[in-house]
């Protein structure tokens, strides 16, 4: 059976869902800092709290690499994801504190992640092969 491969189309979707659920992540956080100050996460362990407070920066960079179609930015949102999902289910479990709401979207947004990073690393791969041999044709 033959996989057919993506549309630039749909590339260009995926691509922009991972930039608005980073942004998203990005938003709550900044929000938090903003309206709970550095001790808004007070009632949660120190490592949790380091971890949610970290996020504020990895979001965003995730994101700016997405845009600009780095394939350093697919590890880093997988790499991130999947450790926000661990973080947040095993508090969510053991403490509570968490809405359904919250760990079951971060949850799938992490399916889509994780189904989406391979088409997308490929066509990222493209971008990177073809803008480096045009600049060596442009020296």
């Amino acid at each position: 059976m033959i996989a057919l491969a993506p549309s630039v189309r749909t590339l260009r979707v995926f691509q922009i869902l991972w930039v608005i659920g980073f942004l998203i992540g990005t938003i709550t956080h900044t929000a938090d800092l903003i309206l709970g100050g550095l001790d808004v996460y007070g009632g949660f362990p120190p490592g949790v709290r380091l971890f949610w407070v970290t996020l504020t920066v990895l979001d965003p960079i995730t994101a700016v690499l997405i845009i600009l179609r780095r394939r350093s930015g697919i590890v880093l949102g997988i790499a991130v994801i999947v450790a926000d999902i661990a973080v947040n289910w095993t508090v969510f479990v053991l403490l509570g504190g968490l809405s359904w709401f919250g760990v079951i979207n971060q949850s799938l947004f992490a399916v889509l992640i994780l189904a989406t990073a391979r088409p997308l690393w490929i066509w990222f791969g493209r971008s990177s092969t073809r803008e480096r041999a045009d600049a060596g044709r442009a020296a």
